[in-house]
């Protein structure tokens, strides 16, 4: 029998051994992610939860195996190059952000770094990708629009609430490089007139308001950006006020009171650039990830918004909507 020195002996030795083979272990890979958005934290929570829980199905979790680096440009938008330049010098693995002004700051930060882009207009007229199929840089993602004739149907819908609609306002922010030149393709064809309120700072609404009222717009299309994210609920009620009907393409504005929203679902967004994510930490050059566009656009309507305006809308739009909020 062994005695009992021995059997210290023998244990302390077996501990020393799996010691040894635990220090030899390497640690698990802790990846950084950086998160930017031009709006406030609180308003876009939603969009980072989607992506992290996304990610977290694919077994990424915060604390763990992943760090999170969240910045918010609290609407300012002139914030964002610096933003992204403070996520290069972190050293972050990969970059997810949204629409085309933060893609553009992204990618004047950096032109190595994964950038995973969510929700932006046409990436190959913005210069964010060579194709679709193929984007050739570090940029890939998911698109807002599967093509430039969504404007058209944004416009088409409006005049389908107000059949004798003639002039329409647009609502957002020339600085979110957004194609304008498409929209008022698409006005043409419908024999609207389009007057467009440029909007850079929260400042800016009332007199955006003010401008569209005195050219007696009878609809408005919102344009989502940043800012018009972080205002939905104060254009909301000045249209309201005014007696306006509003479309844009994201269902959140219509929770915050616009009347309608037609596009993709944009948490849904977020949660599927997780995948990106994950293909890219695993190796995959974004290069050769093809870009996601849209498969289903939902058709939002609240109905509240609808009896506060004194609008009875048609019942082939009433059929076709995907949700209405009561």
């Amino acid at each position: 029998m062994m005695d009992r020195r021995k059997f210290v002996g023998a244990f302390a030795g077996g501990i020393l051994i799996a010691r040894s083979v635990a220090d030899a272990q390497p640690a698990a890979k802790v990846y950084r992610i950086g998160f930017f958005l031009g709006a406030t934290g609180e308003s876009v929570a939603s969009l980072f939860d989607a992506l992290s829980e996304g990610l977290r199905d694919l077994g990424y979790v915060e604390g763990r195996n992943v760090i999170f680096e969240r910045r918010y440009a609290d609407g300012h938008m002139e914030r964002l190059p610096n933003i992204a330049a403070e996520l290069v010098r972190l050293r972050v693995d990969v970059i997810v952000t949204g629409s085309t002004i933060h893609v553009a700051a992204a990618r004047q930060a950096t032109t190595t770094i994964p950038i995973v882009m969510v929700f932006t207009a046409d990436p190959v007229q913005a210069g964010f990708v060579t194709s679709l199929a193929r984007p050739g840089g570090n940029v890939t993602g998911l698109s807002a629009d599967a093509s430039p004739e969504l404007w058209s149907k944004y416009l088409a819908i409006l005049k389908e609430t107000v059949p004798k609609l003639s002039r329409v306002g647009v609502l957002g922010q020339i600085s979110a490089l957004v194609e304008f030149a498409e929209i008022e393709a698409a006005s043409r064809k419908l024999n609207v007139a389009l007057e467009v309120a440029d909007i850079r700072s929260p400042g800016d609404l009332d007199g955006a308001f003010a401008t569209m009222i005195s050219k007696r717009v009878g609809a408005i299309l919102i344009v989502v950006s940043p800012l018009t994210y972080l205002l939905m609920e104060s254009i909301a009620e000045s249209a309201i006020k005014h007696r306006l009907p509003t479309i844009t393409n994201a269902k959140q504005y219509a929770e915050a009171g616009l009347l309608m929203s037609y596009g993709p679902n944009l948490p849904e967004l977020y949660r599927r650039a997780a995948t990106y994510v994950d293909k890219i930490l695993r190796g995959a050059l974004p290069a050769n990830l093809p870009v996601e566009q849209p498969s289903k656009y939902e058709l939002t309507i609240n109905m509240k918004t609808a009896k506060a305006l004194a609008l009875t809308l048609p019942q082939s739009l009433l059929l076709r909507a995907e949700d209405k909020i009561e």
